[in-house]
């Protein structure tokens, strides 16, 4: 038997190397795409009503380590928030909203490229972690609510769906966190200057204009998506990454 040549053993490694980066990029493309055109309807909406909340819940986390308090996070039917947590480090907290969006989004996209049954476990975990918050900390009726339905279909997913359904789902989750903060800080800070935000309230804080705080949030962003994006990309064809994720 003749040994295969070692040129052509390369070439194919190359091949397939290819092959993946490109469903890779394919898939994501297909992802971004759903959510931009899908923005406004109620199949996102879910999904930025979850960023809030982490939104809301990352002012309070900043504020507890750091030696402030929690006294009650209120989520809207408006794709609004408060977290009212007196204490703690203020420009800590105030910064924590945005950028803490951004980093929960991209462990979750983390976590729905993981190995074996990550997603499933990750998924279960976020939902249980949902309910938690949820229950100790939102005060209102519709937050209440939501954040209890929205655990509950987490831990759901978990249970009942495949490792390839809940890396789609926590992909879409990841992605959403990330394009809602940088869309976010977009409209309430350089477009709308004026609106309270974190931003403004930073400004107040520290004689800092707010188109300061905008343009370097969003900086910030932009470069961590940027950085994931190619870890993931770079990544894509690793035999220990899932196949699955942002496949098509």
């Amino acid at each position: 038997m003749r040994a295969a040549n070692p040129e052509s053993r390369d070439r194919l490694t190359m091949d397939e190397i290819t092959k993946r980066r490109l469903k890779f990029l394919a898939g994501f493309a297909v992802y971004f795409a759903a959510l931009w055109f899908l923005w406004n309807t109620p199949i996102v909406y879910p999904l930025k009503i979850f960023v809030v909340l982490l939104h809301e819940i990352s002012h309070g986390a900043t504020a507890l380590a750091t030696g402030g308090t929690i006294d009650r996070i209120v989520i809207t039917a408006g794709e609004g928030g408060l977290c009212q947590c007196p204490g703690g480090n203020t420009f800590l907290v105030l910064s924590a909203g945005y950028l803490g969006s951004l980093l929960w989004g991209a462990a979750i996209l983390w976590a729905a490229r993981g190995r074996g049954a990550t997603p499933r476990i990750a998924a279960a975990v976020i939902g249980v972690l949902v309910i938690g918050v949820t229950l100790m900390y939102v005060r209102n009726p519709f937050g209440l609510l939501f954040g209890v339905a929205f655990g509950g279909v987490l831990i759901m997913a978990g249970r009942q769906l495949p490792v390839e359904g809940n890396a789609a789902l926590l992909t879409a989750l990841g992605l959403t966190s990330c394009l809602y903060g940088i869309l976010d800080i977009k409209s309430d800070v350089l477009e709308r200057p004026e609106v309270v935000s974190d931003a403004r309230m930073l400004a107040e804080a520290t004689g800092v204009p707010t188109l300061f705080w905008g343009i370097l949030w969003i900086a910030l962003a932009l470069f961590v998506s940027g950085w994931l994006f190619r870890r993931a990309f770079e990544q894509a064809a690793s035999p220990d990454v899932s196949k699955e994720t942002f496949e098509v």
